[in-house]
């Protein structure tokens, strides 16, 4: 089915291509390096629903000017039997998936700011039709409803006494969130293997098909996970990158939350896109849930 879908875009695109190569990383949406044979590299990204295509399309037209992500060169919408796709350029570097260093972390936190400098019209996400704020636009209440969404299939894959104290711990921690830094634009995925380095600077970010209109205390679940733990250094790196551009939040009070509620989404999400290939995933968050409950918050 990928090999048809990618044939599909490249006929659809209409480019004569010299090499194909697969993305691995690529969790959600399927993604091809493409070398042309004009020699010109370019990358294909088809997105697992329309909603995430008109996302990222409209997140990086507006960020074109502003930050260093992709251009979109080409777009199809797709029909029937296929969500459409992207065409982008290739920005000449790497996903930083090796240690993180001072230096980098620094001016990662530099880019997220700028990021969340960028003001959307409201809390809520970019559609084909426009911006489609959330109900009530209410960011908080959104939080308090996706939590409700994700239960019931949370019930079926947790042990059930792993399930009756994240249910407890929900309210907890949540009921101490400071007050919201937004509404701006949120990445949602901001982490090392989303950002591109060449040697020791930051050259790209990428993969924005779930960005949105949102409070800025959603954003640095991924970067506490992937990089802060690992060094403790990068973390005081980041905060002077961020806080060159704008003022930070206090991420000790958001992070104990969020790092709950993004293991939770996740043990979701592994169940909706198949438990057995995404094994190891589910088995980290499921770690990721039982630390968090385990450990008390301050109200």
């Amino acid at each position: 089915m990928r090999s048809r879908s990618i044939l599909t875009a490249i006929e659809k695109f209409r480019l004569n291509v010299l090499s194909r190569e697969d993305v691995p990383e690529s969790f959600s949406s399927e993604v091809h390096k493409l070398t042309l044979a004009g020699g010109e590299k370019v990358y294909v990204k088809i997105p697992y629903n329309k909603d995430k295509l008109f996302r990222e399309r409209q997140i990086l037209e507006a960020l074109k000017d502003i930050l260093p992500v992709p251009k979109v060169l080409d777009f199809w919408e797709g029909d029937e039997k296929m969500t459409g796709a992207l065409l982008l350029s290739a920005i000449p570097g790497v996903p930083c998936t090796e240690g993180v260093t001072e230096e980098l972390s620094y001016q990662m936190g530099m880019y997220h700011a700028m990021l969340h400098e960028v003001n959307p019209p409201g809390y809520g996400h970019y559609a084909k039709d426009g911006f489609k704020f959330l109900d009530h636009k209410d960011w908080r209440l959104h939080i308090k409803d996706s939590f409700e969404k994700w239960k019931e299939d949370g019930k079926t894959i947790l042990d059930p006494e792993l399930y009756e104290r994240a249910v407890l711990h929900f309210d907890g921690v949540f009921s101490v969130l400071p007050e919201l830094d937004g509404p701006c634009l949120v990445h949602m995925d901001f982490r090392p293997g989303n950002l591109l380095v060449d040697g020791n600077k930051v050259v790209g970010l990428i993969d924005f098909e779930s960005a949105r209109g949102g409070s800025t205390e959603i954003d640095f679940t991924k970067m506490n996970r992937y990089s802060w733990r690992v060094n403790p250094r990068t973390k005081l790196a980041y905060r002077k990158g961020y806080e060159s551009v704008r003022l930070m939040i206090n991420l000790e009070t958001v992070l104990p939350f969020y790092e709950f509620y993004d293991a939770f989404s996740a043990v979701v999400w592994c169940k909706n896109r198949g438990l057995e290939k995404n094994l190891a995933f589910l088995q980290e968050n499921i770690s990721t849930l039982r630390k968090s409950v385990s450990e008390p918050f301050s109200g």
